[in-house]
């Protein structure tokens, strides 16, 4: 375990729809400065746990801590306030509206006209590509460059934890690779990151720890190269059964 302070927790967190049951039992923490990876196949209750974090479901059982207040049964909003960003699949920027009006939008909380440009000023710095495409509608970028407006727009709120929900999906290789240094800028720069990654081997590669999920329940946990050296985590999401410790 991290020395460092949680930024998140979850104790025992069980999530139903109606009478399905999502996530059973699951305990996660985040520590201060670190990235954590949610990894499992489909319908193993990654995204259900991202659901119940930013309040978009409410757990049946378990708490959720975020800075050591209990945000459980907190609002989206609320969360949101408090500083725990989520970037849903699938990217949802508005297409219609340019990426500086994208942008703007994630700081919506910021009334100091000045604060908000100085902090546009860092997620163009961060992410220059950006600045070169800010008057370009949002829907007219390709995937790669809409996911960089996503997380530029949670930048925006300055997230004390940036939750990620499949960042890579549907990227070129090379695309993939300028995620993944991103979110390592981002943890470098004091954010914590809640990433999940159906690219187990792109994860791991950014990663401090992780956890493995099968049908809502955590099977294995620890850091990346205590999962990359379980055989059963290997076979299951690696393709190997005796991997190389993931490198840093």
């Amino acid at each position: 375990m991290s020395e460092r302070p949680d930024v998140l927790r979850l104790d025992a967190v069980d999530v139903h729809y109606g009478g399905v049951q999502a996530v059973r039992g699951l305990t996660v923490s985040v520590a201060a400065g670190e990235v954590v990876t949610l990894l499992g196949g489909n319908g193993a209750g990654k995204t259900s746990t991202l659901s119940a974090i930013s309040g978009l479901v409410r757990p049946s059982a378990g708490r959720i801590t975020f800075e050591g207040q209990d945000i459980t049964r907190a609002k989206p909003h609320e969360i949101v306030g408090r500083g725990l960003i989520h970037v849903p699949e699938g990217r949802r920027v508005f297409s219609r509206l340019s990426v500086h009006e994208n942008l703007q939008l994630g700081g919506y909380l910021v009334r100091n006209a000045a604060e908000l440009a100085t902090r546009l000023d860092h997620v163009f710095a961060m992410l220059p590509r950006l600045a070169e495409l800010r008057g370009q509608a949002a829907g007219s970028l390709s995937g790669g460059e809409q996911q960089m407006v996503a997380i530029g727009r949670a930048l925006m709120a300055e997230p004390r934890l940036l939750v990620l929900d499949e960042p890579s999906m549907g990227l070129a290789p090379g695309m993939v690779a300028t995620v993944m240094r991103l979110i390592q800028d981002i943890r470098d720069q004091g954010t914590a990151v809640l990433l999940v990654e159906q690219n187990t081997r792109a994860a791991m590669r950014v990663a401090d720890r992780g956890y493995v999920l099968e049908t809502g329940t955590c099977v294995a946990e620890g850091t990346v190269g205590e999962l990359a050296g379980d055989p059963r985590v290997a076979e299951a999401y690696l393709g190997t059964a005796q991997p190389s410790p993931a490198g840093k």
